[in-house]
């Protein structure tokens, strides 16, 4: 056996912690180490669901009785989230994926990136189905100062990793890697996308738009179960490098995170310039506030704004550790065929 083979047969037989850098690391399922990741996959293969299950046809029927601001809100939020699913399949794909050693945990992200194509595919579904220009729904918002300045926040956190420069074998390059997930993970899917979600799903509390409302359930099933990785994910990384407990850092990804809260609030205010029925900027950056101190108790940290819950109809989206329950049974609800 050459030195080089006995190396890789090596990594396969005593390996790490859950970050590493190699082809042949974490390419043996059991003994599962992670127990976490191997229930997560086995409820996201129970998940599965298809944009075309649902019929959109009274919902058109509904957005011809909506308001021109109405129309605007719902378009920003499809103009938003479309694109934004691709960047975290990206994200997913060249900056979490190569650097993770459990073969669970594999399988479960890739089961995640699927998700995220479903999730692209059923906004365009909605694009393909209502009267929307398809220039004028991915030019929604550009140009806004609000837009940009997420932009460079994504662009900020995201490349780093996207890019492939990172040493995960360092401090550095740890804290580089933290950074991409709390970004990508807790930012993006955890704060932003419920924002959008509640706007997209507070038709429905009129009785318009069911339909949609249905299909952004199913994608905010799929979305508590990512969060749950990736808290769960960022929280093993923590424990498994003490060389990155310290305050300062613990410091900076809150700032980081809160950081993301502020240019989320402007995105709103440019998004409800006016308000539409029963919905404001002001009620949905409450809505941010809470959302994110949820975040904040899920790492581990204090709350910042101390806000009650405006959309107490959101509430079953709003929880990742209640997810801990849907491990003891199959969720029917979302599986494919479940009542066959």
């Amino acid at each position: 056996m050459t030195n080089t083979t006995k190396q890789a047969d090596d990594a396969i037989d005593h390996p790490t912690g859950i970050l590493g850098q190699g082809l042949r690391d974490g390419l043996q399922l059991k003994p599962i180490r992670y127990q976490w990741a191997y229930d997560l996959y086995n409820q996201a293969v129970a998940n599965t669901w298809f944009p075309n299950e649902v019929q959109l046809v009274r919902d058109l029927a509904d957005f011809e009785k909506l308001t021109d601001d109405e129309k605007h809100a719902l378009k920003t939020v499809i103009s938003y989230l479309n694109p934004n699913e691709l960047l975290i399949n990206k994200s997913l794909a060249f900056g979490i994926y190569p650097y993770i050693n459990a073969a669970e945990a594999h399988i479960y992200l890739s089961k995640q990136m699927w998700e995220e194509a479903n999730h692209f595919m059923t906004f365009e579904y909605i694009i393909e189905t209502f009267p929307f220009d398809r220039e004028e729904i991915y030019a929604a918002g550009f140009g806004k100062k609000s837009l940009a300045a997420k932009a460079e926040f994504q662009n900020r956190n995201l490349y780093p990793m996207l890019e492939g420069n990172v040493d995960v074998t360092t401090t550095e390059g740890k804290k580089a890697f933290v950074r991409s997930l709390v970004a990508y993970n807790i930012v993006l899917e955890g704060i932003w996308f419920y924002s959008g979600f509640m706007v997209g799903m507070s038709f429905r509390q009129r009785n318009l738009l069911r339909n949609i409302g249905s299909l952004l359930d199913w994608i905010t099933r799929d979305e508590n179960l990512h969060l749950t990785f990736g808290i769960n994910l960022l929280l093993t990384i923590m424990d498994e490098n003490p060389d990155l407990q310290t305050p300062e850092f613990a410091e900076e990804i809150r700032s980081l995170i809160l950081e993301a809260v502020e240019l989320e609030k402007e995105y709103n205010q440019d998004m409800l310039p006016k308000g539409i029925l029963g919905l404001n900027a002001d009620y949905v950056n409450q809505y941010v506030m809470y959302m994110t101190d949820r975040r904040l108790e899920e790492l581990g940290f204090e709350p910042e704004y101390n806000v009650s819950n405006p959309a107490k109809w959101m509430a079953a989206a709003n929880d990742t550790l209640e997810l801990v329950n849907f491990f003891e049974s199959t969720n029917t609800s979302y599986e494919v065929n479940g009542g066959k």
